[in-house]
Order: structure tokens, then sequence, then C-alpha cells
């Protein structure tokens, strides 16, 4: 069986961000790759949002579904 899982290393153990489905005392290989740390601020989606300057009606949160799919009963 392969799992392949993000994990934390807190300078003793590694922790697994999501269950891992092993019983206790299970032996495993574990091959690291470590991430490379992001230089500069991390991607924010709102900051995207708006950098765009997206123009729509003011109700746009409340009605999106009318908006896309027309008149919704």
């Amino acid at each position: 069986m392969i799992i392949t899982v993000d994990a934390t290393y807190d300078g003793e153990v590694l922790k697994p961000e999501e269950p891992l489905g092993l019983e206790p005392n299970t032996r495993v290989r574990v091959t690291i790759e470590a991430e490379e740390k992001q230089k500069g601020e991390p991607y924010s989606f709102f900051r995207k949002a708006r950098e765009l300057k997206l123009q729509g009606p003011k109700d746009w949160s409340e009605r999106l579904d009318e908006y896309l799919y027309g008149d919704i009963d």
C-alpha cells in the first residue's frame, strides 16, 4: 500500500495532516520530500479578485443562482 500525505515536522516527530488509516505500531517506510518555502507573500484569491476590478450588481452574492441560471422558483 502507498499513501501520500502532507505532514509537518515539529522538531521531534512528523505529524500527518490527515488520518493514515493504519493500525497502531504499523511499521512504514518514509520518503521525505521537503517543500520549498515560498518567496514573497502567499497567493491570495481575494487580492487577485480585487486586482481584476470585477463589476457586478450589488446583490450579486444574494442572487447568484438567479443571475447565472435565470429566474428560479
